[in-house]
């Protein structure tokens, strides 16, 4: 079937010599894995590799069989030209993390509009903003209420935070995080795009990564650590 669609890319990986396989998050189809012969050749102008970076935002056209194997693209062009973020070396460490942590928590093959669109308009502010050092902290946490695992806030009041259970509680369990942690988290919540100020320092930051990983372990299979998350660190210390 031939579909028409954006699309965000998730993660490429080298395939032999010339061809690569490109993960994305379409808006059609949700989770799709592409087969790029000869991306790394000029002749393919149409393919060009600078397209399959980190979280791009693609316009395809693409065959899809649908028969769990690699689709084929037909034509390729940017949805949405980045002007800063594979330029600065701070938004491109953070775009590297975010789409790792993005490979390890979509997995179903099924549409999810809101999510795409969450994804879009994120990546879309990101690129136009430079009040960003706390982007990734919000962009994940909200990102998993379009993944089924968003914090119950009903009880916010409440000193600490229980991972497992998603809720805040009026006592220290043992997947609850400490009340100096809580009130990070509680912190975090109140924080949106546009009102990102400096609002942490760097341990409190790191702080911060480390309970939303964890979050993400807990409530997600088969998830797995970015191995970026070291390099992010180097850039924020």
């Amino acid at each position: 079937m031939l579909v028409k669609t954006k699309a965000i890319v998730i993660s490429s990986i080298k395939y032999q010599e010339k061809s690569l396989i490109v993960k994305c998050f379409t808006q059609s189809d949700g989770l799709k894995s592409y087969f790029v012969r000869d991306a790394f050749s000029s002749r393919k102008s149409n393919q060009k590799i600078a397209y399959f970076q980190p979280l791009s935002i693609l316009e395809i056209e693409a065959v899809h069989k649908n028969k769990g194997t690699l689709e084929n693209f037909k034509e390729i062009k940017l949805a949405i030209p980045f002007q800063t973020i594979h330029n600065d070396v701070i938004k491109s460490t953070i775009v590297m993390f975010l789409s790792e942590m993005l490979h390890f928590s979509i997995q179903e093959e099924e549409k999810n509009e809101p999510l795409f669109m969450f994804l879009e308009t994120a990546l879309t502010w990101f690129d136009t903003h430079d009040e960003i050092a706390n982007f990734h902290l919000i962009f994940l946490l909200e990102t998993s209420k379009y993944l089924g695992f968003y914090p119950d806030i009903s009880d916010v009041n409440l000193p600490y935070f229980e991972m497992s259970e998603g809720i805040f509680t009026p006592f220290h369990g043992i997947r609850s995080l400490t009340r100096h942690e809580s009130n990070l988290f509680k912190k975090l919540l109140d924080l949106k795009f546009e009102n990102d100020h400096k609002s942490f320092h760097t341990t409190e930051r790191q702080i911060l990564i480390k309970i939303l990983i964890d979050f993400y372990t807990l409530h997600l299979d088969s998830f797995k650590k970015p191995k970026s998350l070291d390099v992010l660190k180097e850039v924020f210390s």
